[in-house]
């Protein structure tokens, strides 16, 4: 059994350490926080053993979750990873690249595993979507929420925005060619609304907002890709599909079950194309447990954790850029 513990017992950490809880294969060893009085209560709350000390903590896991506040990511993780234990790192990985760098090349030196929390990645309307994005051109993502003091230390675009640079660099797979960008603090000391054009190496070009002031959450990103439209909602698990299919007749087949109409017809090179609405069936898990689930079959497999250290370095370094053209701005 892989023993698990949890650091960091906030309101995502205390999600963490129920949610490890149901997972099949690991046995839950405890729980650490610098706050006594937070362990203590979360302990309470959900059975599982504290403790006071990090360094005993680590003796007793093999793999932890780290969901600490951003700026503590980096000691935390390295005394771990030093200890020779697999981390899960809640985003973004650290605070600058310089520090996820060295957790990378750690992490290799202790052949251990870092996998980096960008959660929209296990998203099932995102698996419900990769069967139709064939050479994806253009992104438009929205993510609004509601103004939390948590995660406020960090700018929005580390906080939020980073979420959509991640998913985004998975699908284009090109290096970013330029960045203009624009960001304003209003209520905190930090960004609070961000905006930002990503121009890729292949062409492709992104669209990203975040804001953690608005009074509608919202969680939404919109992908032109060849001869496919799709438009997916994070936050009600959907997608919605639009795409051109070859052929003069009948509803076409569907890339998964699900709803699947025609919505009309036209010649596209002298070639009849029917046009088709889709709502691909998405699967029914928990993202976040699922996150768990990849993360304990990437130890026990000894594979590469489908949102790697690398990638999260990958998503932060373009994060950083989005800030320095937001500096460069102002």
């Amino acid at each position: 059994m892989l023993r698990i513990g949890i650091a960091g017992v906030g309101h995502l950490g205390k999600i963490h350490a129920k949610l490890w809880k149901e997972v099949e294969g690991v046995t839950v060893m405890g729980i650490y926080d610098a706050n006594p009085d937070a362990a203590t209560a979360v302990s309470n709350d959900i059975g599982i053993p504290k403790f006071d000390d990090y360094s005993s903590f680590l003796q007793q896991v093999d793999a932890l979750s780290i969901v600490t506040s951003t700026p503590s990511h980096y000691a935390i993780a390295k005394e771990a990873i030093v200890a020779g234990k697999h981390v899960l790192i809640e985003k973004p990985i650290t605070t600058t690249t310089e520090q996820a760098e060295e957790l990378i090349t750690l992490a290799k030196k202790h052949s251990v595993k870092i996998q980096v929390g960008h959660i929209e990645r296990f998203n099932p309307a995102l698996l419900a979507a990769e069967p139709y994005l064939d050479d994806p051109r253009f992104f438009e993502s929205h993510r609004m929420a509601q103004f939390q003091p948590r995660g406020s230390d960090v700018a929005v675009v580390l906080d939020l925005m980073i979420h959509d640079i991640d998913v985004i660099l998975s699908l284009v797979k090109s290096p970013v060619r330029s960045i203009d960008a624009s960001g304003v603090a209003v209520v905190s000391e930090e960004l609070d609304i961000a905006n930002a054009r990503i121009k890729f190496e292949n062409g492709a070009v992104a669209n990203v907002t975040a804001s953690r002031i608005s009074q509608t959450p919202m969680r939404k990103l919109r992908i032109f890709a060849k001869e496919a439209y799709l438009s997916l909602d994070f936050g009600t698990k959907s997608v919605d599909v639009f795409r051109l299919e070859s052929g003069s007749g009948g509803e076409g087949a569907a890339h998964h079950a699900g709803l699947t109409m025609k919505l009309g017809q036209i010649e596209k090179g002298n070639v009849p194309r029917n046009i088709i609405y889709e709502k691909p069936t998405v699967r029914d898990l928990n993202p976040l447990k699922f996150e768990l689930e990849i993360f304990r079959d990437a130890i026990v497999h000894d594979t590469t954790p489908l949102v790697s250290g690398v990638d999260g370095l990958n998503a932060l370094r373009v994060a950083e850029m989005i800030l320095k053209a937001i500096e460069a701005g102002m």
